[in-house]
C-alpha cells in the first residue's frame, strides 16, 4: 500500500499538478491539507479511481482524504475539537483498506503572544484525547498532515533563525511528544536531494533552491503500520516548477 500526505495550498490552484502527480506516483491513499474549498473537485480525481472524503468551508484551511482502496467510517473533525472561536475544517478521518487514516492541518499559531498560539496548543491536546480511543480500536492507524511544528532543531535549516518564533517552541514540541507517547512512530521520509528531510520552504526567493526549509509535514504511524514500512521519501520534485505548493508530499510504502 502506498500512502501520501501533501499540503497543496489550494486544491483549486494546484489541481492540474495534483492530477499529474497522482497519475505518476499512484498512491493508494492521499491525505491533503489546506484545500481551501467547500466543493472539492471530485470528478478530476475520480477519473483516476479515487473516492473523496473532504471537509472544507471554502475560505481557509480544509482537509481531504483520497482513496482507491475503500473509504469507510468517514468522520470530519473530532470530539472535543476547539475552535477559533468556532471549529474549523482541520481534521478528517476514514478507514481505507484496513487502515484508519487521519488528515490534519494543525493551526499555525502565528506568534507566541497571539491567541492563535493558545488555540494551537489546545487543538493539539484535544487531538491527543481523540486519538487515544482510535488507536485502541485500530491496530493500523496513520496520522498525517501539516503539523506546523518542527519536532527537533534538526528539522529547521537554522535553529537560531527561529528563536522566539512559533513552530519550534517547547510546548509545541511537547505536544508532538505527547502524541507519539500514545504509541505512534514518526516515519521520516528520506530526502531525494541532500541530507535535510525538509517538507516546507517559504515562497521567498531562494529559500527552496538554498534548501532553507523545515520539516513540519509528518506521518505518525501506529507500531503495526510503522513495522510494515518499506520506504518513505519526500517528493522534492513536486515543489519545483511553475506554481507549486510551498510544501512537498511525503510518500510512504507499507
Amino acid at each position: 500500500m502506498r500512502l501520501a500526505t501533501w499540503n497543496v495550498n489550494s486544491v483549486t490552484a494546484r489541481l492540474p499538478r495534483l492530477v499529474d502527480w497522482l497519475a505518476a506516483t499512484k498512491p493508494d491513499i492521499v491525505c491533503l491539507q489546506e484545500t481551501k474549498t467547500a466543493e472539492f473537485p471530485e470528478a478530476a480525481v475520480g477519473e483516476l479511481g479515487y473516492a473523496v472524503a473532504a471537509h472544507g468551508t471554502g475560505r481557509w484551511n480544509g482537509v481531504a482524504i483520497l482513496s482507491r482502496v475503500g473509504l469507510d467510517e468517514v468522520d470530519p473533525g473530532f470530539p472535543g475539537e476547539p475552535g477559533f472561536p468556532d471549529p474549523e475544517a482541520r481534521a478528517i478521518r476514514a478507514t481505507c483498506g484496513g487502515v484508519r487514516v487521519w488528515s490534519v492541518y494543525v493551526p499555525n499559531g502565528r506568534t507566541v503572544d497571539d491567541p492563535h498560539y493558545a488555540y494551537k496548543l489546545a487543538w493539539l491536546a484535544a487531538l491527543r484525547e481523540a486519538l487515544a480511543p482510535e488507536l485502541a480500536g485500530h491496530e493500523r492507524l496513520a496520522l498525517c498532515g501539516d503539523f506546523n511544528v518542527a519536532p527537533t532543531d534538526a528539522d529547521v535549516f537554522d535553529p537560531g533563525a527561529f528563536v522566539g518564533s512559533t513552530h519550534v517552541t517547547e510546548p509545541e514540541r511537547a505536544a508532538l511528544t505527547a502524541l507519539r507517547e500514545l504509541g505512534l512512530v514518526d516515519v521520516v521520509g528520506r530526502p531525494l536531494k541532500g541530507s535535510n528531510p525538509f517538507t516546507y520552504w517559504d515562497y521567498r526567493a531562494g529559500m527552496f533552491h538554498q534548501d532553507l526549509g523545515m520539516r513540519i509535514d509528518l506521518v505518525y504511524a501506529s507500531r503495526a503500520l510503522a513495522d510494515a514500512v518499506t520506504d518513505a521519501y519526500i517528493d522534492r520534485e513536486a515543489r519545483k516548477g511553475k506554481g507549486p505548493s510551498d510544501h512537498a508530499p511525503i510518500v510512504v510504502d507499507c
